[in-house]
């Protein structure tokens, strides 16, 4: 469970280097993009903690009918991230060598297969799982 919460905020890290975002639309790209369902109750403290630790930083909306917390990624948020993604990036050439099959050739990640199916997260112990080689 620890490793998909570490996924996690990588997943919203990357989300907020893209475009700032207000909680609910952290939400909704999660379900989009990966199929699966973390709700308030893990998001928004997901926020905070990411905040305190200086990796994003929020301001207030007040443009809008209703105000909302905006969240953007801070330089410190970005090198992590960036950190993150060659460590993440060495694991998964070192597996993919061990098992003697190298699916792509390149620096990057795949982005698609990185979930099998759609899952709702409230309660089960599923996680966000690296593509097959």
């Amino acid at each position: 469970m620890k490793l998909m919460r570490g996924l996690l905020d990588l997943v919203v890290l990357q989300f907020l280097r893209a475009q700032p975002m207000h909680g609910y639309q952290v939400i909704t790209s999660l379900r989009k993009q990966f199929g699966v369902y973390f709700g308030p109750s893990t998001i928004y403290p997901m926020l905070s903690v990411l905040e305190e630790n200086g990796y994003i930083k929020s301001h207030w909306d007040l443009e809008n009918d209703r105000p909302r917390k905006v969240y953007g990624i801070t330089p410190q948020g970005g090198e992590l991230l960036s950190c993150t993604e060659d460590s993440l990036t060495h694991i998964y050439r070192k597996l993919a060598i061990g098992t003697n099959k190298i699916p792509f050739v390149g620096t990057n990640l795949p982005t698609d297969g990185l979930t099998s199916g759609k899952k709702h997260m409230n309660g089960g112990h599923h996680g966000l799982s690296l593509p097959t080689p």
